[in-house]
């Protein structure tokens, strides 16, 4: 079996964590009410994506950074007819780069 397929695999094994699993989580760690963990949790994603939308870095020690990047236009292929190119346009995009405590509990 080839490495992405082994990750593939091991993703599919995880699952996913949604919201509301983690505020299930954190209320139950914390002993808080679900509600008081569900306003703090909407109202830190309302400010990231504020602050991402304006331009500005988020910066989590040992977490990582979330920054905007200009993704430059490309030149796309659709593989169903590879003869006629498909131009991609130039847009920004939302970059992770995983902090140095994140990297090691991953790997």
């Amino acid at each position: 079996m080839s490495d992405g397929a082994k990750d593939q695999e091991r993703s599919m094994d995880m699952g996913t964590v949604t919201k509301k699993k983690l505020i299930q989580t954190i209320s139950q760690a914390k002993g808080l009410h679900p509600n008081d963990v569900r306003n703090v949790i909407q109202a830190f994603l309302d400010a990231m994506t504020d602050s991402l939308a304006q331009g500005e870095r988020l910066e989590f020690r040992d977490f990582g950074v979330f920054e905007i990047v200009e993704r430059k236009q490309k030149i796309g292929r659709n593989p169903k007819n590879a003869a006629v190119p498909i131009v991609i346009p130039a847009r920004k995009a939302v970059k992770f780069t995983p902090g140095k405590k994140m990297k090691q509990l991953i790997s």
